[in-house]
């Protein structure tokens, strides 16, 4: 009888005073540990306030008494379902994702929640802690996502029964619009580069392709009878990635005049066969391509900077400046989102289509010129009357 104890248990509740506040309810167990050792567990169920009688208690702890009976030991704190959550979840990620999440994780997350318990960690003081941050809306919210993984991973598991991040908010809104470059200072820019560089900005400006999309390119992604480019990979930090979704796999077109800027690469550069990368670099021999950060600090910023841009410009700056001029330039919502190869209307139009002040004020003359007190809309009234 002895034995079927030691093997199976349903825990114990007690009522404990604490020092501030009101007594709170605790359920406690033993822990085998993988040499034969017990260790004593317990885990605040909540306040008496919150369950009036110890009945009330049972109830609420009820699927945290159904795992203490496992062979395989349950998280109990934040940390321990990390490492659970990194050890099953993030090898099924690309390694770049599973960097960065190891970044916030081991940055922002478990230096302020790993030792708190699972039960412990509530909505409101997660969000609190997020508006504490002096981060960006996008980092906090990112901070929040990986954070509500976690929880769904340790509900998948069986570890909880309800994910408190689920109810945080936080806003990913941009809190600075995205720089855009006009048509002048696109060619400002231009003239101040040479070499790959050029071509890759050329290439990015006339195509909005993401940065990763345009080091991924190969000769035989150029379709020149056809006039198009296809895409079907990404390089992101060395590595091979698949494109972001169905739409980023489809063609961009190949304006005869971008054709001729890529064909003269070609016979430029020293790498220019049909599995050759359009832009390989030269100190790994071909095998990669450049690497954009090194492009984007040595060469075209410095670049802009002769140019006599102020503007602080990313590689983003190109994608978003070809999205607002095709919508400038009179192309249809449908057209805009479809070269952008966006799966979402509202992203095209919120994130990166801006219309640049001369467009405004054309849009804005148009309407005056309607409601002017002495234009259309006057005679339009007086017709009316008559």
């Amino acid at each position: 009888m002895e034995n079927t104890r030691a093997r199976y248990q349903h825990g114990s509740i007690k009522r404990e005073k604490r020092k501030h506040g009101p007594a709170v309810w605790t359920l406690r167990w033993r822990e085998s540990n993988p040499d034969g050792s017990n260790t004593r567990r317990k885990e605040i169920i909540g306040t008496v306030e919150q369950f009036r009688t110890k009945a009330d208690a049972w109830k609420a702890c009820e699927h945290l008494r159904s795992t203490i009976n496992r062979e395989t030991r349950t998280p109990r704190t934040v940390a321990e379902l990390v490492t659970h959550y990194m050890e099953k979840e993030l090898p099924n990620k690309t390694p770049y994702t599973a960097e960065v999440y190891q970044g916030y994780i081991g940055k922002w997350l478990l230096p302020t929640w790993g030792t708190l318990s699972l039960s412990d960690v509530k909505a409101v003081v997660f969000e609190s802690w997020l508006g504490s941050l002096t981060l960006a809306n996008g980092t906090r919210a990112k901070l929040r996502n990986i954070m509500s993984a976690i929880y769904s991973h340790g509900m998948r598991w069986e570890f909880i029964d309800r994910n408190p991040i689920s109810l945080v908010r936080q806003s990913a809104k941009r809190q600075h619009a995205p720089c855009v470059l006009d048509v002048e200072e696109i060619r400002a820019l231009l003239a101040e580069l040479t070499g790959p560089y050029r071509v890759m900005v050329y290439l990015a400006c006339t195509t909005g392709l993401r940065v990763s999309e345009l080091l991924g390119l190969r000769w035989t992604d150029c379709d020149f009878e056809k006039g198009e480019i296809r895409l079907s990979r990404g390089i992101v930090r060395q590595r091979e990635t698949a494109m972001k979704t169905e739409e980023s796999r489809k063609p961009v077109p190949l304006d005869v005049r971008l054709a001729d800027v890529l064909m003269n690469w070609r016979c430029e550069c020293a790498y220019n066969q049909p599995s050759d990368y359009l832009f390989a670099s030269l100190e790994m021999d071909g095998k990669q391509p450049l690497w954009p950060n090194s492009a984007m600090e040595h060469c075209i910023r410095p670049a802009a900077i002769r140019a006599g841009i102020t503007k602080r410009i990313g590689w983003h700056t190109f994608r978003h400046t070809f999205g607002t001029l095709v919508n400038t330039n009179g192309a249809d919502v449908a057209t805009t989102r479809s070269l952008m190869r966006h799966s979402n209307v509202s992203v095209t139009m919120d994130r990166y289509v801006q219309a640049v002040t001369p467009a405004k004020r054309q849009a804005q003359r148009g309407v005056v010129g309607l409601l002017d007190p002495n234009g259309p809309t006057r005679e339009a009234g007086k017709s009316a009357s008559a």
